[in-house]
């Protein structure tokens, strides 16, 4: 399709409804997806419940789809962070499903066990993760109009685990970067961007410190920018981009970042937006996709919440909906985002991290009760 075409597209589809006739008035009816035959068929998607709070959380999401008669069944595999592996099994369950519901793992800190999100994301390629950081009617934060999208390389970087001691007290720790996985991870940020009506990338980097690392990824987002010149690019180096992102992150659409920068970027743009608990998220490659709360889960290991059972679940759910677009089921996505969202509005049901006192049950049964 020709570039020039895309604002006429995207006016027809962005219409909720049309009249065939406006003139001689009609009436109007709804512009719908369009499913292929076989797209209904419920899909089997891998679950992994994860650490902490993490079976509560994968709890609620089960009992939401359920409530829906949504066209998906689970998988369930137990994983904790302290393995030293993923079990084949579960490898073997997300290469044959595609699709990855999880609740956070805890990394140990120390010790040499690695992590076992890296080894997931390393070994299926779930090359770009995404969070999208935006304010939610009826939830007060100390900044408006935030609506930023985190796009942050998955596989290399300080990430990448190669570190070694030289000799007793000197450890030496290796950053990679390449030019094949710095031009995809822009080719998917400037994309997204274009599939989504989105209007700016930002490129983040250190490039004035690290001149050949951050240099070559920054390469990489300047010649992918050229292919989309109706995108603004912008670079910003990543102390500044913190410092922004606390005094006006509304300045901001999609930022494109190495893996370590993204991980403080996506959490400090959550924290603004509304906190952890209500940022969705997922991380995906050219096969598969894993949906999880979109910022780091500081609480997964927080036994006092798993105890009382209070953990926030509207971060996985709005990450279930996510999901739910990708299997290509938006009416479903769409009825949860709509009940989750009224529950937040409405204030009634919030847990403590939102100010208020409910359960992760109470916060359920209100978006069951919300589903239209």
């Amino acid at each position: 399709m020709a570039r020039r075409a895309l604002p006429i597209v995207k006016q027809l589809v962005g219409r909720s409804s049309f009249d065939p006739h406006p003139l001689l008035g009609l009436g109007s009816r709804s512009v719908t997806y369009m499913p292929r035959p076989g797209d209904g068929s419920p899909r089997a998607v891998t679950l992994i419940p994860g650490d902490g709070i993490g079976p509560l959380v994968t709890g609620a999401v089960e009992q939401v789809m359920e409530a829906m008669h949504a066209p998906v069944y689970f998988e369930k595999y137990e994983i904790h962070g302290d393995m030293k592996t993923v079990p084949p099994e579960v490898i073997e369950s997300i290469h044959k499903n595609k699709v990855c519901l999880k609740g956070g793992l805890s990394t140990p800190v120390g010790g040499g066990v690695n992590s076992l999100n890296v080894q997931l994301r390393k070994e299926l390629d779930l090359y770009a993760s995404l969070v999208n950081c935006c304010n939610l009617p009826g939830l007060p934060t100390r900044h408006n109009d935030v609506d930023i999208v985190v796009v942050r390389e998955n596989t290399e970087g300080e990430y990448a685990g190669l570190e070694h001691e030289v000799v007793p007290g000197v450890v030496e720790s290796l950053k990679v970067i390449t030019k094949f996985c710095s031009e995809r991870i822009a080719k998917y940020a400037f994309e997204y961007a274009y599939l989504n009506n989105r209007k700016k990338v930002t490129a983040v980097h250190k490039a004035n410190i690290m001149k050949l690392a951050d240099g070559l990824f920054l390469e990489s987002c300047r010649e992918v920018a050229k292919n989309y010149p109706s995108i603004a690019y912008s670079e910003i180096i990543v102390d500044n981009c913190c410092m922004q992102l606390v005094s006006k992150p509304e300045q901001f659409d999609v930022m494109v970042t190495p893996n370590l920068y993204g991980n403080l970027v996506a959490n400090t743009a959550a924290g603004i937006a509304g906190g952890t608990g209500v940022m969705p998220g997922g991380n995906v490659g050219a096969d598969h996709a894993i949906f999880e709360q979109g910022a780091s889960a500081g609480n997964v290991g927080n036994e006092k919440i798993a105890q009382q059972k209070k953990a926030n679940p509207v971060a996985l759910l709005l990450s279930s909906a996510m999901m739910l677009r990708h299997l290509q089921f938006p009416s479903f996505a769409d009825r949860l985002e709509t009940a989750v969202k009224t529950v937040i509005s409405e204030g009634k049901y919030r847990t403590k991290d939102l100010g208020g006192t409910s359960t992760t049950q109470e916060v359920v049964d209100a978006v069951i009760a919300a589903l239209d």
